[in-house]
């Protein structure tokens, strides 16, 4: 086991870490691009330099780390790269709108790479999970978007065994919880269901968020 640590916003940094996976293990057969940053709240609120970090953590790192691991990966053999995505990354999100359009690249490279590497053994696949029961939404929950919390939570485990079964196959996508990736299916083909059944998920939201309060406390 190798255990490394690095910003994966500096590039550099990025080339160091895949190196030296790569000649600990004699190459990589798995990338699982996880690194997320979310800096909450409407895009007008936000800096030129928090709206660059997250395009950097998001987006710009993991298809440079596809970039850098490519030809490390055996010519042979199953291989993978899975990019951990969002919901949000499947219909626009009011109050994450750079996280969300992130997301939404981080999602379309999936599907477009994953047709440029159909026929070399490389499954390139996402999973798009809801809220996570993770310090990730769970430390800033007044910060969060009420509407985030008016789906049912995964939990980490849930997200991994995702991960490595789109690693072990051949599925490009997998949405956590499945009836969660359908809605936000309707919500992209029908904007003005989205921005109809915004107030009852609102408020659905409102509730739940109430309940993992007082968990909390």
């Amino acid at each position: 086991m190798l255990t490394l640590t690095a910003d994966i916003a500096d590039l550099k940094a990025c080339k160091q870490l895949v190196a030296a996976a790569a000649k600990e293990f004699g190459g990589i057969n798995v990338l699982v691009n996880n690194a997320g940053l979310h800096h909450r709240g409407e895009f007008s609120e936000r800096s030129p330099e928090q709206i660059a970090a997250m395009v950097d953590v998001n987006l710009r790192s993991p298809l440079y780390l596809a970039a850098l691991v490519l030809p490390l990966m055996p010519k042979s053999g199953p291989k993978a790269i899975v990019m951990v995505g969002s919901l949000a990354g499947r219909a626009p999100l009011q109050g994450a709108a750079t996280y969300s359009s992130t997301k939404s690249g981080l999602r379309a490279f999936a599907y477009a790479l994953s047709d440029e590497l159909r026929d070399k053994e490389i499954n390139v696949a996402v999973v798009s999970p809801g809220p996570i029961d993770t310090r990730f939404i769970m430390d800033e929950i007044d910060e969060v978007e009420d509407i985030v919390y008016s789906q049912p939570m995964s939990t980490p485990e849930q997200v991994a065994d995702a991960i490595v079964k789109l690693a072990k196959g051949t599925e490009t996508e997998i949405t956590m919880p499945w009836f969660s990736g359908k809605l936000t299916t309707l919500g992209y083909l029908f904007p003005r269901f989205r921005r109809a059944s915004r107030g009852l998920l609102y408020r659905i939201g409102r509730k739940n968020k109430d309940k993992y309060r007082r968990r909390q406390s």
